[in-house]
């Protein structure tokens, strides 16, 4: 099966463009990993070839190992990237990842911790979806029942599934589910008129600090793509695959992925200074390092090394240190 991967990012998130990069080459993945971007793209990847790809004029392709190649793809959209997802994906499957056959989004604070043949697999037993750490969400929760209410005015009826509130960081889909895609985004766009507009995330440059429009009473659209995401799954009529907090390392169990939450990103943290301050490394850390220099080095050998060694003694620490 000829699958894509794509990502979005901004700004030092090209860090973890590139240890997302490393995981998915070393756990088997081989293709092509398109990345939409704005701002600039850093040294790394500059090293690559300018192409025109369908309506990107002035893409960048960067083959930093034999079977696996990135395609930088600059946006233009104000959008915030995170509400992007849908769009995105559906613009790659009507132009350049055409052939594929599954196409899968990973925010680029993930580390994919599993071998590519589970995630193929996933795919094909319906769209591909992991548990958020803040599920779950019962059927009358006032969240679900906002969700209901709001949409009834755009005639749209939602259908409890189950109280499972998926995290908007994964997808994984084959191409006869690319309504999926359609529908996620006709209900991201109904969404922008309660939450300001789609420019309007959680996040406000690159931290989370949203920008959504504050109402009175519960926010039921706070954290903007990834409740559109749950609330098509109400609206959707085809078979969704869920994997439990597990699947990106939120809770006990096998992780097929982990996914670093909030603002400290693995790339960002002092682990000396939140190991006296009581915070222990997460696995998300250490597998972030484990990953960052094969085969694209976005951080040199000699950093690698110097944060592995602070989380070992971080995590020494942590036994003394706690809260």
């Amino acid at each position: 099966m000829i699958s894509a991967i794509c990502t979005l990012f901004e700004g030092n998130y090209h860090h973890g463009v590139a240890t997302l990069s490393n995981s998915l080459y070393k756990q088997g993945f081989r293709g092509t990993i398109y990345v939409g971007y704005r701002e600039e793209l850093p040294n790394w990847a500059l090293k690559g070839k300018k192409e025109a790809i369908g309506k990107w004029k002035e893409a960048v392709v960067l083959n930093p190992v034999e079977g696996m190649q990135l395609v930088f793809l600059p946006l233009i959209t104000n959008y915030s990237l995170t509400n992007y997802k849908p769009d995105f994906m559906l613009e790659l499957w009507e132009g350049p990842a055409k052939e594929a056959a599954a196409l899968f989004y990973f925010d680029p604070d993930i580390v994919v911790h599993d071998s590519w043949t589970c995630f193929e697999q996933w795919a094909n037993c319906g769209v591909a979806l992991c548990e958020d750490l803040n599920s779950p969400f019962q059927e009358f929760h006032p969240r679900r029942q906002g969700w209901k209410t709001y949409y009834k005015k755009y005639n749209i009826d939602l259908q409890f599934k189950n109280q499972i509130y998926v995290n908007g960081g994964f997808v994984g889909l084959l191409k006869k589910d690319i309504s999926f895609l359609s529908l996620w985004i006709k209900l991201q766009e109904h969404m922008g008129d309660a939450i300001g507009g789609l420019d309007k995330s959680i996040f406000s440059k690159q931290t989370y600090n949203s920008t959504i429009l504050k109402v009175e009473g519960f926010q039921i659209f706070d954290k903007s793509d990834q409740d559109a995401l749950n609330v098509t799954i109400e609206a959707y009529n085809g078979t969704i695959s869920y994997i439990g907090k597990e699947g990106m390392g939120f809770g006990p169990g096998k992780a097929t992925m982990f996914h670093a939450l909030g603002n400290n990103k693995p790339w960002n943290v002092n682990f000396l200074q939140r190991a006296l301050q009581g915070r222990s490394p997460r696995p998300v850390d250490e597998w972030y390092w484990q990953y960052a220099v094969y085969p694209i080095l976005s951080h040199s050998k000699g950093e690698k090394s110097n944060k592995l060694n602070a989380i070992k003694i971080s995590k020494f620490l942590g036994r003394f240190y706690k809260v």
